[in-house]
């Protein structure tokens, strides 16, 4: 009595298969109901509230407020010297800004710097 495989599909192992499923489909419904009704007897732990992080953060605001700020140094020009400095254009914004050198200055500035560049050359440093 030996039974060959066939083309068709085998409905006894179908049969079989689902009626396997069915059961375990049963069973853990019953495991679920069992579990709702245990769950309802314990009550729930209370949550921890998020306190730690509140706390932390007061005890960091507490310890900036006490720490000792730098101290800034602004200098600020005499009178005399922004006198003599003149005030020449202002931006959009309100500042001044300083004079212009006249165009004299520059000319001699520039000659000076010719010369010394010169001089370098002659003793080919650069």
């Amino acid at each position: 009595n030996v039974k060959l495989g066939g083309l068709g599909p085998d409905y006894e192992a179908i049969k079989e298969k689902k009626k396997k499923l069915k059961l375990q489909k049963e069973y853990s419904r019953q495991i679920k109901e069992y579990n709702k009704k245990n769950i309802t007897f314990f009550q729930r732990l209370p949550t921890k509230p998020q306190v730690t992080s509140s706390v932390s953060r007061q005890k960091a605001l507490e310890y900036a407020k006490k720490i000792p700020r730098p101290k800034t140094f602004i200098t600020r020009q005499s009178d005399k010297e922004v006198k003599e400095e003149g005030v020449g254009p202002q931006t959009s914004n309100g500042t001044s800004l300083p004079k212009i050198p006249s165009l004299e200055t520059l000319r001699s500035r520039h000659e000076k710097e010719k010369e010394v560049v010169a001089a370098f050359k002659a003793l080919h440093i650069l």
